[in-house]
């Protein structure tokens, strides 16, 4: 029995399955959602929030913690100057799982990890948001 054991294998070892969440992290970080199975976005959910609340300590200890399991000095510069400052005023629930249905291949479960806060990119025949918000209809 598994009593009291933390975390998915994922079908990995430790060295591959640290590499998979520094590489999942980043580019959630690097593009704000990043399209996944089911299993590796709740396996890799609790590691971007804490990464993110590193972010928000904004020390120098905490610097060289992000840079030591992200690797890579974009990801990290980007994490504490674009990612951090929009998160200051909330105190967790950084990321949010968004469920797509079974992939074409093998049916797993594919999901959207993304940043709470992130907009996709609006296509170039839609108007702004603001525009669309200003001539929706108010609703009584």
């Amino acid at each position: 029995m598994r009593h009291q054991r933390s975390g998915k294998k994922l079908g990995r070892d430790p060295a591959h399955r640290k590499a998979l969440y520094s590489n999942l992290v980043g580019a959630l970080i690097a593009h704000g959602r990043i399209q996944t199975t089911e299993a590796k976005a709740k396996a890799v959910k609790p590691f971007a929030e804490k990464l993110i609340t590193l972010g928000k300590r904004g020390d120098l200890h905490a610097r060289r913690q992000a840079l030591a399991a992200l690797r890579s000095n974009d990801v990290v510069h980007r994490l504490f100057a674009v990612i951090a400052p929009r998160f200051s005023d909330r105190r967790g629930g950084y990321t949010r799982i968004v469920k797509l249905g079974p992939r074409q291949g093998d049916a797993a479960e594919m999901v959207y990890l993304e940043l709470v806060d992130y907009e996709p990119a609006a296509s170039p025949l839609a108007p702004p948001r603001a525009q669309r918000e200003e001539e929706a209809p108010a609703e009584a």
